[in-house]
C-alpha cells in the first residue's frame, strides 16, 4: 500500500468524510441515537471482533469468529429502542461519552460511490458519580457510501469494523457505541 494512501481521493471528498465522522461522533456524545442510526445504510453491518492475547507470531489476535457486537441496522435499531426505555439498566444513569476520532485516512474502493475511512477512536466514558472513567481505544474501518441528496448527511456507513486495543475491557458493561 505504501504511504501514498489518499491517491485517487480528492480533497473535497476527504474533508466531507472527515466532517461526517466528526458529526456522527457528536451525535453519540449528545445521546442523539436516532440521528446516529440515520447515518447507517439499510444494508449496514456494525462489527467489533474479540481481541485475544496470543503468543508472538501467532496467526491472529482478533478472533476470526467471535464478536463483541455483530449487528445489522435492524439490530442496532433494537439496541437504540432499548436505550429509550426504562429497561436499559446498564445505562442508568446514562453514560457520558466523548469520542475522539483521529488519524483519518480515506482510500478509494472499486465502487465509485464508496470509500474506506480508516481512523483511530478513543472513547472516554463516565457514569453517575464513579471516580474512575472507562477508556475504550480502537482502530476503525468504515466503508462509506455516498448518500442521496435527500438524506442530508452526505454519507452512509455501510460497514463499521472496530477492533478494541484491549483484550480485557475495563468496564462493567459495553453498552456504548464505538
Amino acid at each position: 500500500m505504501g504511504l501514498a494512501t489518499t491517491r485517487g481521493v480528492d480533497r473535497e471528498v476527504r474533508e466531507s468524510i472527515r466532517e461526517f465522522l466528526y458529526l456522527e461522533s457528536l451525535a453519540l456524545d449528545e445521546r442523539r441515537f436516532r440521528d446516529w442510526l440515520e447515518a447507517f445504510a439499510e444494508d449496514a453491518r456494525y462489527e467489533i471482533p474479540v481481541r485475544v492475547t496470543r503468543e508472538k507470531f501467532s496467526e491472529w489476535e482478533l478472533s476470526p469468529t467471535s464478536r463483541i457486537f455483530d449487528d445489522t441496522k435492524e439490530t442496532l435499531e433494537v439496541r437504540v429502542k432499548r436505550l429509550e426505555t426504562d429497561f436499559a439498566w446498564s445505562e442508568q444513569p446514562p453514560s457520558r461519552t466523548r469520542h475522539f476520532i483521529t488519524n483519518i485516512v480515506v482510500r478509494p474502493t472499486d465502487e465509485a460511490d464508496e470509500f474506506l475511512a480508516l481512523s483511530n477512536c478513543l472513547v472516554y466514558r463516565s457514569r453517575g458519580e464513579e471516580t474512575t472513567p472507562s477508556l475504550f481505544s480502537a482502530q476503525r474501518r468504515d466503508l462509506l457510501r455516498r448518500a442521496d441528496e435527500g438524506d442530508g448527511c452526505g454519507w452512509l456507513i455501510v460497514h463499521r469494523w472496530a477492533a478494541l486495543d484491549q483484550a480485557v475491557v475495563n468496564a462493567h458493561n459495553m453498552s456504548i457505541f464505538i
